[in-house]
């Protein structure tokens, strides 16, 4: 099956959050599809010093050491709203939001943000991320026969008065399925599993066969296979309003008044005015389902990393949404200010070009032997000889941390924290390659390939906020104590348009990368490690790995334990094979207005932190 698609939704959702990693100092600053954060921190030689912890909460450059598992997820003000007021929400960007205000049709993390203050998905999901029956629709599988019956609440309304029908759930799969379909879903396991679907996807029927309407609030879904993804966010949660598209053609959807002037939803808020790029006004929407919502409106804006902090300190602004994490120890002891924090569903790493993309055949050329970094033994040196835990402390105060799996802690249930990773040990490194065959020949204090070729490992990273360059240099220089040359690609940092377009272009200049991703809700590693998926960018695929993944998400993994051993042996081989490096987990730290009343930022459904309970407090 093709699974790419919701790798490519969660490149692009994460490409703020991630992009501070490498390239942002918050958003995301450290290399690739999203990157890593950046903060000052020194350059050169003296960012390649270990860190480590001196003592307790200190790092070795003497600064307070964080964990986010000291603070809330949700806000210590218990006082009952006022059910009045105005909420103002900062969407924390150096860029404007790009304007497609529709689930089934945006692109960006920033639009995802503001359509989410105004509509919301069909369904709800627990700490676990499985889809549970707490929201405007419910669901029921029969796994005998392959369906899942679909019945929407009675009385749910758009905002423009007209009520919601199962048909409009319906509608989101034949828009999402058209061939003139402008956006980037519909190839998860939740459409084309369904029966009829890729049939009408490529143009060969006029509707989905799967799916039958019983009346207007239920509808039954047949399936090729009921596989466990479904129900960990592979069905897909968002209903469309057909009638506010009446006369739209599909394709061009995306750019219709409908989406970019005035959107509607069925969430707490409804839109009354936008500005393009830069903020959006809504308003209470008096019919929502749930109940009345505790506050009179929400203003959303776009403010500037540079300028967030500012904004909450002077309560220009309630809740900075993406805040930039290396901006948190100088800011964390604002007044009036409560800070949340929770794990974040990311993780960055070093990538290896082990292969190509077959354009023609779609799919990944796997072939090590023909690559520079194809030896596994050299792979594990350069995992030796970096002190992740000593970057979490120095780059980041402790609020990101050495990173082992490739399926992260945010999915606490199927995290392997058994396996065992090669640790920091430079000089296990150096034995390492000595006994592979990388030897200084030529006495220049880099080493020679097993041929005795002279060994450049190009190394690509981006450009952005204040760490980028430092961590960069750290990692360089401590491959370089072991005696490789790893040089930056093109002799600097890249900015990341063309850092993404040369990662996936397979430009010949890059033997490793930095980069970041972010995950979805399903566990199910595929979209990112697959075979035929364009952003396996490491370009590595067995059939070992194929296998697990595959079974990792058929139909004998929908029993839970059985899941969890076939994802636990992948991330075992993961660590064994080494296509790329998990380098730092991550938390996400928000800063709220202590006025503000019943607001979180925890994983799973609570009913008294969902948006229409939001408030201010007297």
């Amino acid at each position: 099956m093709t699974k790419y698609s919701w790798s490519r939704l969660m490149f692009f959702m994460m490409l703020i959050m991630v992009l501070a990693l490498a390239a942002c100092g918050g958003g995301s600053s450290e290399g690739e599809e999203g990157t890593d954060e950046s903060s000052e921190e020194g350059g050169g030689e003296e960012s390649s010093e270990e860190g480590g912890a001196e003592g307790e909460g200190d790092s070795a450059s003497g600064e307070e050491i964080y964990n986010y598992e000291d603070y809330n997820t949700v806000v210590a003000n218990d006082a009952e709203p006022t059910g009045e007021g105005t909420l103002k929400v900062g969407l924390t960007s150096d860029t404007p939001f790009e304007g497609t205000l529709n689930f089934n049709l945006y692109q960006g993390n920033p639009d995802f943000e503001v359509i989410s203050l105004f509509d919301e998905p069909l369904f709800t999901m627990d700490e676990d991320f499985q889809y549970t029956n707490d929201g405007a629709m419910q669901f029921e599988v029969n796994e005998e026969d392959n369906t899942i019956t679909y019945t929407l609440q009675e009385g749910i309304t758009w905002h423009d008065g007209e009520p919601m029908t199962i048909q409009d759930y319906v509608y989101s799969y034949e828009v999402i399925g058209s061939p003139d379909y402008p956006g980037i879903r519909g190839a998860t396991d939740g459409f084309t599993l369904l029966e009829g679907y890729n049939e009408y996807k490529a143009g060969d029927a006029e509707e989905i066969s799967g799916i039958e309407v019983v009346d207007d609030h239920t509808a039954v879904f047949t399936y090729t296979e009921i596989a466990p993804s479904l129900t960990a966010g592979g069905i897909w949660a968002y209903a469309m309003p057909e009638h506010h598209y009446e006369g739209v053609a599909i394709a061009d959807m995306a750019e219709a008044p409908q989406t970019r002037e005035n959107p509607i939803g069925f969430g707490p808020y409804k839109v009354e005015s936008i500005t393009p790029g830069e903020a959006v006004v809504m308003t209470k929407f008096e019919d929502y389902w749930r109940g009345e919502p505790q506050l009179d409106g929400i203003e959303l804006s776009v403010v500037s990393p540079s300028s967030v902090a500012n904004a909450m300190e002077t309560g220009e602004t309630d809740v900075a949404i993406n805040f930039p994490t290396d901006q948190f120890p100088d800011v964390e002891g604002m007044e009036g200010v409560e800070w949340l924090a929770n794990i974040e569903g990311s993780y960055t790493y070093i990538g290896f070009k082990l292969g190509e993309w077959n354009e023609e055949e779609e799919r990944v050329d796997y072939k090590p032997e023909e690559m520079k970094m194809g030896d596994k033994e050299l792979r594990r040196a350069m995992w030796h000889a970096m002190d992740n835990d000593a970057v979490g402390e120095r780059f980041y105060n402790g609020l990101r941390w050495k990173a082992t799996t490739l399926i992260t802690p945010y999915h606490e249930a199927w995290h392997n924290e058994e396996v065992e990773v090669p640790e920091y040990d430079p000089e296990k490194a150096k034995q390492i390659l000595d006994e592979a065959g990388y030897e200084d020949t030529d006495g220049d204090g880099f080493r020679e390939d097993p041929d005795g070729e002279p060994l450049v490992i190009n190394f690509a990273s981006m450009s952005g906020g204040d760490i980028a360059e430092p961590l960069t240099n750290y990692y360089i220089q401590s491959w370089k104590e072991i005696g490789l040359n790893v040089q930056l690609t093109n002799g600097r940092l890249i900015e990341f348009n063309t850092f993404y377009d040369m990662v996936e272009n397979d430009d010949p200049e890059i033997d490793i990368y930095q980069g970041a991703w972010g995950v979805g809700s399903d566990v199910d590693p595929y979209g990112l490690y697959g075979p035929d998926v364009p952003f396996n960018y490491p370009r590595y695929a067995t059939e070992e790995s194929t296998e697990l993944m595959e079974r990792g998400n058929s139909p004998e993994a929908m029993d839970v334990e059985t899941r969890k051993g076939i994802y636990n042996e992948w991330q075992e081989l993961m660590v064994e094979e080494m296509p790329v490096i998990p380098t730092l987990y991550r938390a996400e730290v928000e800063p709220v207005n202590e006025r503000v009343v019943n607001y979180g930022i925890e994983i799973g459904y609570n009913e008294e932190t969902l948006p229409y309970q939001w408030g201010v407090s007297e």
